[in-house]
């Protein structure tokens, strides 16, 4: 029994030693909460208060900006910009409405952000950030390319300002990027250039083919496919016998790009001509070393049958340069269709014309020189003293009123009534040629060809010249009326 006692009573011991340590530990964490109890600040006083509005502003759009809520944050920056012009957040502001318009993306808010960037580099040209706001109209377009089949107009805009860009800030950290997305535009304009070209090609139009071509091999020497487009030139060249110029465009082909497949081709077509053989380019051929090791991008089998869907260009992506200096120069399109398969401005294509053709010629004439197609029969330009003739009602037509609707307007005054200034005028109706003599007097006699009235008679109309200019008609209005009705 005692040994029972003292088991329950050790248990109650526990019990006890229990709950008085738990009601120790909540009695402490009372008094501790009671000793660091927040105390109430002043609002007056807070540092959210003594911040700068115009900080606050912009701290509020970006963080609206930042999460997605892009017009919340416009609506701010543009709160910024209208109610404290001098502030240092100025700039800042601008810019950050034009990158929110550039990530919100869509047709009308990549326009606002070009115009944005435009005006950030108009308003503030000395800022580091200019030259971020050069290479971002130049993105924005470059998020609008199209395939190269397709409306070009966004793709040579990018070309245009990644240019610019280039030239303006050559040392830039941004200049790798630029480069490289400018390799890539041009290699969507030389694709599309390049379809076209084979497409006349391939239909046999020598001339359409070899315009497209050229400009190709002229400006962009870094195009993936331009051996083929030099091999193209210089065979439709040997179709239209100008061997002389189709060499030069295989010999090309051996110098500028000496790992091509149509090298041993270009170098058999040049030993038929008997023209001597180039020898590779270092550069070139260093060039497309680099090019092969470069790394690339490859589809795999699953993204490829994506191609067909896709509304921007992707296989010219990876097939464009990664190395090389783009060019730079702007587009002159020089290049006539007309002109480029035989000297001269006859469109004709090495062998002649065909019976029943037209071989075109085009006539340049320059500013101040006569033409061989002139109006008189003998080609040569002639002056007519001018005549004038009295219409079939009978009513003069004043050749010095033709000009001054004023004149036009105002009823004729009888010969009779000229004025004293006026110097005498001898008036003789003939029915030939306008010849003006002069008279004794000072006066001149001017002979009119006059009109044939109904009956066969023949109408005079007097000239009258005064010192102010206006000349009148010779009849009256009721006149005029009453002819129209009755022509006798």
């Amino acid at each position: 029994m005692f040994q029972a006692f003292t088991n329950k009573t050790g248990k109650r011991l526990s019990i006890l030693v229990l709950a008085g340590g738990l009601a120790a530990i909540t009695a402490t964490t009372c008094d501790a909460q009671i000793l660091h109890k927040k105390k109430k600040v002043n609002k007056s006083t807070s540092a959210d208060n003594t911040a700068e509005p115009d900080k606050i502003l912009y701290g509020r759009a970006m963080d609206d900006i930042k999460h997605g809520r892009q017009e919340v944050g416009r609506l701010s920056l543009q709160t910024l910009i209208n109610t404290y012009p001098d502030s240092e957040y100025l700039a800042k502001a601008k810019l950050a409405i034009a990158d929110s318009y550039y990530k919100e993306g869509g047709t009308a808010n990549f326009t606002q952000a070009i115009q944005a960037y435009k005006d950030f580099e108009i308003f503030f040209p000395f800022l580091p950030e200019a030259s971020y706001a050069q290479i971002q109209v130049a993105n924005t377009h470059y998020r609008q390319l199209a395939k190269p089949d397709r409306d070009r107009t966004e793709a040579k805009a990018a070309e245009e300002e990644y240019q610019t860009f280039l030239e303006k800030y050559p040392k830039d950290p941004l200049a790798p990027q630029a480069e490289q997305r400018l390799r890539n535009v041009q290699e969507i304009i030389a694709e599309g250039d390049y379809r076209i070209g084979y497409f006349y090609y391939v239909k046999g139009d020598k001339r359409a083919a070899a315009a497209r071509l050229i400009a190709i091999t002229k400006r962009y020497p870094l195009y993936s496919k331009s051996d083929h487009a030099l091999w193209m030139l210089g065979d439709i060249f040997e179709r239209s016998e100008h061997n002389e110029i189709a060499s030069q465009y295989y010999a090309q082909i051996v110098r500028s790009y000496p790992m091509s497949t149509l090298v041993p081709d270009a170098r058999y077509k040049l030993k038929a001509f008997k023209v001597p053989v180039p020898q590779p380019d270092p550069k070139a051929q260093a060039w497309m070393v680099a090019e092969q090791n470069a790394p690339r991008e490859h589809d795999s089998l699953i993204k490829k049958p994506l191609s067909l869907v896709r509304s921007g260009p992707h296989t010219e992506l990876l097939a464009a340069a990664r190395t090389g200096a783009p060019n730079l120069q702007p587009e002159a399109d020089n290049t006539s269709a007309t002109d480029i398969l035989t000297p001269g401005n006859r469109s004709q294509l090495g062998g002649s014309t065909p019976a029943g053709g037209n071989a075109a010629v085009v006539e340049i004439v320059t500013p101040g020189s006569a033409s061989s197609s002139g109006g008189a029969a003998n080609g040569n330009a002639t002056e007519e003293a001018p005549t004038t003739s009295a219409p079939a009602d009978g009513n003069s037509a004043n050749p010095g009123t033709a000009g001054d609707p004023k004149a036009a307007a105002t009823p004729a005054a009888p010969p009779a009534a000229a004025d004293a200034n006026t110097n005498p005028v001898n008036t003789t109706t003939t029915t030939g040629t306008a010849d003006a003599k002069p008279v004794g007097d000072g006066s001149t006699a001017t002979q009119t060809s006059a009109g044939t009235n109904a009956d066969g008679s023949q109408s005079s109309t007097p000239q009258n010249a005064t010192d102010s200019g206006n000349q009148k008609e010779s009849t009256s209005k009721k006149k005029k009326g009453l002819r129209k009705v009755m022509p006798w």
